[in-house]
């Protein structure tokens, strides 16, 4: 499945460590409208946790924290914390759909190492 990032126009003037595909910027379009209250924008983040050390977190937030720096793609906003910024530099976030699954993929050129069930990585 061949998909093309999308580059956002940014709130920060610093430049986005991740790209959002159009895929997953649908599907997150699509999850927040059946939100009540409407998020202001997605948290992506990067925690401690899993077998392999680090975890991808995703959740809606109704407004920015004070670390943050804000992306925006199109027109949704992405909120990075200042911890996760170096974790997620070059990462792609895609959704993909198959026959045994759906959910968000994390393409990330930093990493060493995932846990054998692929929910969990080192760098």
């Amino acid at each position: 499945m061949s998909s093309t990032a999308v580059t956002p126009t940014q709130e920060t003037s610093q430049k986005a460590p991740l790209t959002l595909t159009p895929q997953a910027i649908a599907k997150v379009r699509e999850i927040m409208a059946t939100q009540d209250p409407l998020p202001a924008g997605l948290r992506i983040g990067v925690v401690g946790g899993g077998c392999s050390g680090f975890q991808y977190s995703m959740a809606f937030e109704n407004q920015s924290g004070m670390m943050d720096k804000v992306f925006r793609f199109d027109d949704l906003k992405v909120f990075v914390d200042a911890t996760s910024l170096m974790y997620l530099n070059g990462c792609t976030v895609d959704y993909v759909e198959t026959l045994e699954a759906a959910g968000f993929k994390f393409d990330n050129p930093q990493v060493k190492s995932t846990c054998g069930c692929g929910s969990s990585f080192s760098v």
